[in-house]
């Protein structure tokens, strides 16, 4: 009899407790169940833990001293997962992202009726509650895909990717012990542009149809929408990038590159607080030419991380 695959859901919270007993709530419903939950509780302010402790006691909760952030919640969460689940495939997700019931059969189904080479990710279609396309986290075509990964991720209904989103999103739990996780350093944006790029690089990613996740965000936000202050990050994350990480060919830098010049003039011309924007970036360029990102271990040193956790963290760096 074979084995079926093991499956770990990992899903970071912050302060939004009554979303997450919606998030657990659906996982456990799931028509093919996961083998395990992990919550990384990003220190909230809200009663987020002891929801967590009554919902069930097969729940690994991770209380973080801390608000690392997705980047840092999901790079303990997946380091929590490979090391008290033993998983093969790592399913990760927002606390505002709510499966439904064939989520995961559609994502594993996938996964086991691909024959193409090399497959490492595979990610959900992601809707908001009007069930429309989330414009925020809508997959993005792998333009590299040779004819071959276009013709398998075909068959599949599924569509080749060179990113995927941490909303909801699965990995190879073999593949990340090899290259690492999310760097926790790159706090609010790109963490998962950067893992998934890092993940898929010489490997296949699918957006696969027969996956449906709702991303619960408060409105239908878009990529290029206008973030304010928070533009800092954006800036300084991507700058990051493309100039230390070796998630992108240098082929692929321009190309990206290019994509994400377009999209700040985009939000610069739509914006009615451009001077906060022209702030964002100044200060999001000089924090990324003063240091590169940081190891996980110095990041999240101060974040109160289960020495196991930690640990496998700095294995991995």
């Amino acid at each position: 009899m074979v084995t079926p695959p093991r499956v770990v859901a990992v899903v970071v919270a912050y302060n939004r407790r009554d979303l997450l007993v919606e998030v657990l709530s659906a996982l456990s419903k799931q028509t093919r169940p996961v083998e395990a939950i992990v919550v990384v509780n990003n220190a909230s302010t809200d009663d987020t833990s002891q929801v967590v402790r009554t919902w069930a006691e097969a729940i690994t909760l991770i209380d973080l001293a801390e608000n690392t952030g997705g980047a840092g919640g999901f790079a303990v969460g997946m380091a929590a997962a490979v090391t008290r689940h033993n998983p093969d495939w790592i399913w990760v997700m927002d606390d505002d992202t709510v499966p439904e019931r064939n989520a995961l059969l559609g994502l594993m189904n996938t996964a086991t009726a691909y024959q193409g080479k090399n497959l490492a990710a595979v990610g959900s279609r992601v809707e908001w509650t009007d069930g429309g396309e989330h414009p925020m986290n809508t997959p993005r075509f792998n333009p590299f895909a040779t004819a071959r990964e276009k013709r398998a991720a075909h068959t599949v209904e599924a569509m080749p990717v060179r990113s995927l989103s941490f909303v909801s999103s699965m990995y190879r739990a073999d593949v990340v012990r090899s290259v690492g996780y999310p760097i926790a350093d790159y706090f609010l944006w790109n963490d998962d542009f950067e893992y998934s790029t890092r993940v898929l690089k010489g490997r296949c990613g699918l957006s696969s149809a027969a996956s449906v996740v709702v991303h619960k965000t408060a409105r239908r936000g878009s990529t290029d929408d206008d973030p304010g202050a928070r533009f800092r990050f954006e800036v300084r994350n991507k700058i990051w990038l493309f100039r230390y990480s070796q998630s992108l060919r240098p082929g692929e830098k321009v190309v990206y590159g290019a994509s994400s010049v377009a999209r700040w003039a985009r939000t610069f011309m739509r914006s009615a607080e451009r001077k906060v924007l022209r702030e964002g970036f100044t200060q999001g360029r000089r924090e990324a030419e003063e240091r590169p990102p940081r190891s996980n271990a110095e990041t999240l040193k101060d974040a109160g991380v289960p020495e196991d956790i930690f640990a496998e963290l700095r294995r991995a760096e």
